[in-house]
């Protein structure tokens, strides 16, 4: 229901005369607040209010598209934990959609001060608002539930509230001139209704028993979660910040691998908890690694093309020796910064010992000397010009760190798409989250890993016994497109990232029927053409939708026919999860951890794959990142006497 003005007016008058009648001891303060609440369930929202002053608890639930809150109306706050576990406890094994359930820490605490001053910054668990601010609480930017949603979770709860009374006042009838301008506001909601019922937006309040438990149990160390991609692992990651925030008062930090990741993230957690935002640090791995090097005086002169001109002219040294082994110059700077410094290894007969999984080429101990000393001549080259790359960073950081540990630590450390973190950054994070209950948290899926190189956490001295869970239920893909993700041939036979059996995106099992998938092959000459129909006649909005290259040249291409065609679009390069109505694209590597509900898939056919292993997991990755539509072009290789047949 969308009102007017003018019914929304009514609806206020009305709300004043119920509470005047049924609270007349309300401050004229107060009950300017709660019939701010109590005018909202005209508009289909559920209002529960406490009628027993005896009782420890919230003053009011307020249950809606955002979710469920948990409000008390003071000039001061409360005692957090009496009002948190009450709550909590209330809501415990209320059902949702499936076999899913209601989960406790999904509860917003609201302090709403009655004053009009400004209020204070968030309170612990505690969102403050006042009277003036109080509009904060219903923005729509935060909607995610449905009506069917939000009447069952109001249903449930209302039998669980001892000491609370349902509220409510119905909306205007209509008048009869209002009816058109009504019903074009209606159809718009339900149009919102439909959409929410197919983004699976539900899981900042639902999530399965299982991922609710691993969310909120406690590990006496370094735990783990891992599982095939659209398994929720991410979202059960940030459902577990959250709870440890409610528990903790130090810092938090979230990192990863891929630097287009943590702004996306930190949206997402500023919409699941925005009292807690400003205490969760959301950053990339060496972005993090710089700062903290930075603030420790650490000289760093890190300087990409600098850096990239050394490695080139120390490939110019040796191409004549490794070449033949591999001719592609990016294997061996794998193998550098990957391998090498990846693993922090500084002897050759450390190297000549150590195992190379992930990698195509099986060296000998005389190829591994060939190979030594490209990385010696390499680090020669930086050294002469004072320069420090990405590994070297990281190198620095992991020292400092154990010369002089942090004097405020964070109270969580939790890591997204570990499996494409070096060991040696591994080693880092580790001693950044230090020793305790619940410190680090580590997320990912080696199945998923789209950068060369691999590990056991064993190797980073992490042990994990105990402390690993494993999802197997994918809630992100259609049917129809994890059917066609299980098909490429990507390392499907997976540990759980430290030696034991896992589970691959092939032995998922589907909680979402339907679906549509799509292949097309063609040649470069017929490629912009099909791309600009398969673009116009998609089933989704144009901001809901992606297209995911592998190769560079790719990207190129379809910006060229996107920009010819004036398609808006923007690079996942910047995304930060915010809608916008363009059309996303970029690199698989850009893709990881996002999803939308239509991908485009270009895959640009090469005469020759360096590692097929590689390619099928970054396949695998840039199919799952669809919900519901998923398009897969292919682009035939040319030859010498025109397309290759």
């Amino acid at each position: 229901m969308v009102l007017t003005n003018q019914a929304r007016r009514q609806v206020e008058r009305k709300a004043d005369e119920v509470l005047t009648a049924a609270m007349p001891g309300l401050r004229p303060e107060e009950r300017q607040i709660f019939v701010a609440l109590l005018a909202k369930t005209a508009e289909g929202w559920r209002l529960f209010v406490r009628r027993d002053s005896a009782r420890t608890g919230a003053d009011a639930f307020l249950v809606g598209r955002n979710g469920v809150s948990a409000i008390v109306v003071s000039e001061t706050a409360p005692a957090g934990e009496a009002v948190m576990r009450h709550a909590e406890g209330r809501c415990a094994g209320i059902r949702g959609p499936g076999a899913q359930a209601l989960t406790p820490s999904a509860v917003h605490f609201v302090l709403v001060k009655p004053g009009g001053s400004a209020p204070d910054r968030n309170n612990g668990a505690f969102r403050c608002l006042t009277a003036a601010t109080l509009q904060k609480l219903f923005q729509r930017e935060l909607d995610h539930l449905t009506k069917r949603q939000v009447e069952a979770i109001a249903d449930q709860l209302g039998t669980r509230l001892n000491g609370y009374e349902e509220m409510r006042v119905a909306p205007p009838e209509r008048a009869a001139e209002q009816v058109g301008l009504l019903d074009a506001a209606e159809l718009e909601e339900d149009h919102l209704t439909n959409a929410q019922e197919g983004t699976f937006e539900s899981w900042r309040t639902f999530l399965h028993p299982h991922q609710q438990a691993v969310a909120t149990r406690n590990y006496n160390g370094p735990a783990r979660i891992s599982g095939p991609a659209g398994t929720g692992k991410t979202v059960v990651a940030l459902h577990r910040l959250r709870y440890l925030a409610r528990r903790s008062t130090g810092p938090l930090l979230f990192t990863t691998f891929v630097r287009s990741l943590p702004p996306v993230h930190r949206n997402t957690f500023r919409r699941l908890a925005p009292e807690l935002s400003e205490r969760a640090e959301f950053v990339h791995q060496h972005a993090w690694a710089r700062d903290f090097l930075a603030k420790r005086k650490v000289a760093v002169n890190l300087d990409s093309r600098s850096v990239s001109n050394a490695r080139s002219s120390a490939w110019v040294e040796h191409r004549d020796s490794l070449a033949p082994l591999n001719p592609n110059p990016h294997y061996w700077n794998d193998e550098i910064g990957r391998v090498i410094k990846g693993r922090g290894l500084t002897t050759f007969a450390e190297y000549a010992k150590v195992d190379r999984p992930g990698r195509v080429l099986r060296l000998h101990p005389s190829q591994k000397q060939l190979v030594w000393q490209f990385f010696e001549t390499y680090q020669h080259k930086l050294a002469e010009k004072g320069l420090h790359d990405h590994a070297d960073i990281i190198d620095l950081a992991l020292a400092e760190l154990r010369r002089e540990p942090l004097a405020k630590p964070y109270a969580a450390v939790v890591v997204d798409e570990v499996q494409d973190i070096t060991l040696a950054g591994l080693r880092m994070l580790n001693a950044l989250a230090g020793e305790g209950q619940n410190r680090l948290l580590l997320v990912g899926d080696g199945q998923q890993q789209v950068y060369a190189g691999g590990w056991r956490l064993s190797d980073a001295g992490i042990a994990i016994q105990g402390r690993g869970e494993v999802l197997k239920v994918n809630y992100r893909n259609r049917d129809k497109v994890l059917s066609f993700a299980q098909g490429f041939d990507a390392k499907n036979h997976v540990d759980d990232l430290d030696g034991a059996a896992g589970v691959a995106l092939r032995d998922a099992e589907c909680a979402n029927p339907g679906g549509t998938t799509r292949s097309w092959t063609g040649s470069e000459k017929e490629f912009a053409d099909e791309l600009l129909k398969v673009i116009r006649a998609l089933p989704v909005p144009l901001g809901d939708a992606a297209v995911i290259v592998f190769q560079h040249n790719a990207l190129k291409r379809c910006k060229e026919v996107l920009h010819k065609a004036k398609i808006p679009y923007h690079d996942l390069e910047s995304y930060d999860g915010e809608p916008n109505g363009k059309l996303k694209i970029g690199t698989v590597l850009r893709a990881k951890g996002v999803e939308f509900q239509a991908v485009l898939a270009v895959h640009l056919e090469q005469s020759t794959v360096d590692d097929e292993e590689l390619q099928g997991r970054q396949h695998l990755v840039a199919a799952t990142r669809a919900r519901d539509h998923l398009w897969w072009g292919v682009v035939r290789a040319q030859t010498s006497g025109g397309v290759r047949p």
